[in-house]
């Protein structure tokens, strides 16, 4: 697939990884050359400096050859009109990154779909879907959610009380035979490995499990975790992820949301109907307690620094709050706050490089999801009649030692795959991978 990239940012850099590990023809368009200097000595891609908006730089990357084209630079309307020109020029999908809501409204789209932009993602609406979702799954640093909720994947950080500590899979086995989760993956270190029987579990490891609901409390049982209720939540910042948020929870939630910005406050107080904004310093430890932070069942710092984000976080564990979630943009910061503390990040860049990837997939995968923390991803795939993935049990199946599939979802049925598990024609199967072998996994269910 040839690929064109506008915006040589993070989100743009993350982008160029994921596809250029898949061996996608990729082109990428910045008007910073360190950037592409960057780009350039890293991976095998062609850049080109210039504007994005320049009909004379999209013919130069023969933007009327590209499969697709991804408009991720700073700026919405770079992105949407250097999507609607390379429609015109011949792209024959076109993807924006925007920061404007109003955009996303059905007769909104309608417009812009007649205008040649295919697909428009609004990073900070998904990040507050998400964060909504983790409030009610506490045990759990990141959800996944597969098939309407038919099965789910947990990342869960093991604590040095949790039962499973120094036992291997093998150990564990005939104990876990009924239960309805799988160990898919390990991340120790910043490494993430496919774990074998032999592995064992280590303090501080972030496990990845596919399970269905039924399976969650021996799931949270084993891995020492707890389920509490979320009541009363604390925000910090009153960003567009901040503001999404507490609309989104103020119905059944007690909100409090501190924003620095008077001006700001009153425009959020106005739109947030059952929020208590309050306008102050959120790095003011006297007001965070006089507010009643310690009485705060989780905090969320979503303001636009990510070190104020973090230590925010700390401070809200160090005076009792169960849940933290932070949003962490800088990418170097996400595992130095995930080993320090905050028990969840929230990285827009990632979300927004997961939803554009899947636009590069073929029909098979249903959904894919790029995984904070670590360059692996999970997947849902369609299983195709003939499929080499149906012809066998999973344990006679060469499947590539880099991935592993979780579970499977059969028509209203879901379960956990184990080796005897016998994958059927339009199955859909859950696939935790690890970088490069995408492609590969293709193949067994094409």
């Amino acid at each position: 697939m040839r690929i064109v990239i506008a915006g040589a940012g993070e989100v743009g850099m993350h982008l160029a990884k994921m596809l250029n590990s898949e061996e996608h023809d990729l082109v990428i368009i910045d008007n910073d050359p360190d950037r592409l200097k960057t780009v350039g000595s890293t991976m095998d891609v062609l850049t080109i400096e210039g504007n994005a908006n320049s009909i004379m730089h999209l013919k130069e990357s023969k933007i009327n050859k590209a499969d697709l084209f991804i408009g991720v630079t700073y700026s919405e309307d770079v992105n949407i009109n250097s999507a609607i020109l390379s429609k015109r020029l011949g792209a024959k999908k076109t993807i924006a990154r925007i920061d404007n809501q109003e955009y996303l409204l059905p007769a909104n789209k309608e417009i812009f779909d007649s205008l040649g932009v295919d697909y428009m993602i609004y990073p900070e609406k998904i990040a507050a879907r998400e964060i909504v979702g983790l409030l009610s799954e506490t045990g759990s640093t990141e959800v996944v959610e597969f098939t309407g909720g038919k099965l789910h994947m947990y990342v869960i950080r093991l604590d040095k009380d949790a039962p499973i500590i120094d036992r291997s899979l093998r150990e564990l086995a005939p104990a876990n035979n009924g239960f309805e989760y799988r160990a898919v993956a390990i991340t120790r270190h910043g490494r993430t490995l496919v774990p074998k029987g032999d592995d064992r579990f280590e303090v501080d490891d972030m496990v990845y499990v596919i399970s269905s609901k039924t399976g969650l409390k021996e799931l949270y049982k084993y891995s020492g975790k707890k389920q509490f209720e979320v009541r009363n939540i604390m925000i910090l910042g009153g960003s567009r992820i901040g503001w999404k948020t507490a609309d989104s929870l103020g119905n059944q939630h007690y909100v409090k949301l501190i924003e620095v910005d008077r001006q700001k406050s009153y425009q959020l107080s106005n739109r947030l109907n059952n929020t208590l904004v309050i306008n102050g310093d959120g790095t003011d430890l006297d007001l965070l307690r006089s507010e009643g932070l310690d009485k705060m069942d989780a905090f969320i710092a979503v303001t636009g620094n990510s070190e104020t984000n973090i230590l925010s976080c700390l401070l809200a564990k160090q005076m009792g709050v169960k849940r933290t979630i932070a949003e962490v943009e800088n990418v170097d910061y996400i595992h130095l706050a995930e080993n320090i503390g905050v028990d969840t990040i929230v990285n827009k860049k990632l979300i927004t490089a997961s939803r554009i990837f899947r636009f590069t997939m073929s029909e098979e995968v249903t959904s894919i999801k790029c995984l904070t923390g670590t360059e692996a991803e999970v997947m849902e795939f369609l299983v195709k009649p003939d499929a080499p993935a149906t012809a066998g049990k999973l344990s006679d199946i060469e499947f590539p030692k880099e991935a592993i599939i979780g579970g499977v979802i059969r028509g209203k049925n879901a379960f956990i795959a184990r080796g005897e598990t016998q994958i059927k024609p339009y199955d859909r199967v859950i696939v935790f991978a690890l970088p490069g072998v995408i492609r590969t996994i293709g193949r067994f269910f094409n």
